[in-house]
This record gives C-alpha cells, structure tokens and sequence, in this order.
C-alpha cells in the first residue's frame, strides 16, 4: 500500500467549537494515511534490484548518516513498510534496522547496532540512514557508486558498493594544500602557545 499525507484543513465542529473557547485559531493537521495504489509498484527485477543508486556525498560518508529524498523514501521504502513503523519515522524516532552488504555476493555481511538506524532528518525532504560501521567496514569515500533496497522478505535493507570513485590529480592537490594550510595554522598556535 502506498503512504501519503492527508491534510486535514476543514474543522469539525467540535473542533471549531473547542477553538472557539480557547480563543485560538483552527489549526490544520497531517496525518500519514495508506491508499491504495492505482499504478503498483512493479515487481523487483531479481537481476537488479537496486532501485535507489546514489553516490554519498563526502558529508554523508564523514558523518555515517546517508541522506535520502523524499522519493526515495516513500516510494522504495515506506511503501514496504507498515503504517504503524513509517509512523514511528516521521514522529522523529530512530527505527533501529538491519542492513546486509552484499557487496561480496558469496561473503554477506549484517549490521545491527546503535549506529545503524533510520529517521527522520532535519527537514522532511530528507530522511537518513545510519550506517557508520558499513562505511567504516566497506571504506566507502564520497562519490563511489552504491545500491540500496528495502527486502521485504528478510525486512532489512541490503546494499551493494558498485564503483569506487577515483580520486582526480585536482581533488589530490586541494586536498593536499588544505592539509598543509591546516598543519601551518597549527604549527602556528604552538609557536604562540609557547611564547606565552
């Protein structure tokens, strides 16, 4: 079933009447309902089943939280799930989720842990989950290409690393002079530490 909001921004009377007597304005509410889905899903392509390919940010693989659109979101995971546990998201809970690394078909590897969850992020465009220990495991970098389902028949998602981006000589050399500007601001503190 798919999930969606619906806003309610019609008082009933009741509701009228209870503003009426605290001397407040109505205020419309959303709630996240389940529809029946006029164009389903199609099925999974056993093949490849990576509906969501990303390339992480660098942000995304330094802080261990993987950002996700709303898209993304609604359309390859909340609709899998039930409405009570898509609830549990957006009232700005930690879903606690299994993740599998398929990257090593023959090799699969599970994480569960307090670093491996998925919420609701700042705003909610975005959704995130926590995958610390896969990015630490897997050593993924900013801009490798990976592939992310929700399986519904393990209830977990499953990821696959696809490419490792290459790092190019321009990326190297900024990378390099940040390191030495911050080495020489450093360098600099001490010397002014010490003379104090």
């Amino acid at each position: 079933m798919r999930k969606t909001f619906f806003f309610n921004i019609i008082p009933s009377k009741a509701e009228e009447d209870a503003a009426k007597a605290t001397n407040t304005q109505f205020q419309a509410t959303r709630v996240l309902v389940e529809i029946r889905d006029l164009y389903p899903p199609p099925p999974p392509d056993p093949a490849n089943p990576w509906v969501i390919r990303k390339r992480p940010t660098a942000s995304d693989v330094v802080t261990g939280r993987l950002m996700l659109s709303y898209i993304e979101t609604f359309e390859h995971i909340f609709r899998h799930w039930t409405l009570d546990m898509a609830n549990y998201v957006l009232f700005g809970n930690k879903a606690p989720v299994f993740v599998w690394d398929l990257t090593e078909e023959n090799n699969p590897l599970s994480y569960r842990n307090e670093s491996v969850f998925f919420e609701r992020g700042a705003s909610e465009e975005f959704y995130v989950l926590g995958w610390m220990d896969l990015v630490r495991n897997r050593a993924v970098n900013g801009g490798d290409e990976i592939g992310l389902y929700w399986d519904r028949g393990s209830a977990s998602f499953h990821f696959k690393l696809f490419h490792r981006q290459v790092p190019n000589r321009s990326s190297l050399g900024m990378v390099a002079n940040t390191i030495s500007d911050e080495m020489r601001f450093l360098e600099e503190c001490t010397a002014a530490l010490r003379t104090v």
